[in-house]
């Protein structure tokens, strides 16, 4: 005959684990905590799992706003965005945590990877070169407001090869000005090369002579009043840069 101990032991056991399976199937799994999303997020991006991290990183936003952890999961969601290719999604992370964090440590590394982002979206020299121009926006805010920050040395490198880009649009839409026969903006955006792209000193030697050219061909198709006025300012800008 069994003990009425052992058999109470038995009945307090059998309920125990009832009512564990009746929580395992019929109650929620508890939440992650704040500091679980986020590194679950850190996990993924060392895995190059981007997508995942992205997840991870909106739902301890949404779910933990005021965490210590939500500010890094702000910060590595750009990342994730920018790492992912996603640049549009990357800019505008990095734009709200500037904006909601302006007085951050971070901001140096976010005005770095704002100019960064407008960088990589670029596409080909015939096409109108505002990210680039973005970009060179916030290198320049970089460069004057932390000059001593450690991404300040990329940013200038980022910087010459930005205004470039830039210069090499311009002697582009020069150049098709010029082949088509429209003398007039062709030598306008010849000068602009010059005037403005002094340290492309290569793209603005080739733009002084085409300048010369335009302006000889344009003058063409001038009346005499129009081009003894214009001849006057030529002169001028020309003695300026010989």
């Amino acid at each position: 005959m069994r003990s009425p101990f052992v058999l109470a032991a038995f009945v307090a056991l059998w309920l125990a684990s009832g009512c564990a399976l009746i929580d395992r199937y019929f109650l929620p799994p508890p939440e992650d905590t704040a500091e679980e999303l986020y590194e679950a997020g850190m996990d993924a991006m060392g895995e190059k799992e981007y997508y995942d991290a992205q997840g991870y990183f909106n739902k301890l936003k949404d779910r933990f706003p005021f965490s210590p952890f939500a500010l890094k999961a702000e910060l590595a969601l750009g990342d994730a965005y920018f790492l992912d290719g996603d640049y549009l999604l990357a800019l505008d992370a990095y734009k709200e945590f500037e904006a909601l964090h302006p007085s951050s440590e971070e901001i140096p590394y976010i005005l770095f990877q704002i100019g960064n982002t407008n960088y990589h979206m670029f596409e080909s020299i015939d096409r109108r070169q505002e990210n680039i121009k973005e970009g060179l926006e916030y290198f320049y805010r970089l460069e004057e407001t932390y000059p001593n920050s450690q991404y300040a040395d990329g940013a200038r490198d980022l910087i010459v090869k930005s205004r470039r880009i830039l210069a090499e649009h311009e002697v582009y839409m020069a150049d098709f000005f010029w082949r088509t026969e429209q003398y007039g903006p062709a030598w306008h955006r010849y000068q602009y090369v010059v005037e403005n792209f002094s340290d492309v000193p290569d793209l603005r030697d080739y733009a002084r002579k085409r300048a010369e050219y335009s302006y000889f061909e344009y003058q063409k198709t001038l009346s005499e009043d129009e081009r003894q006025r214009i001849q006057g300012s030529w002169k001028l800008w020309l003695k300026k840069w010989l």
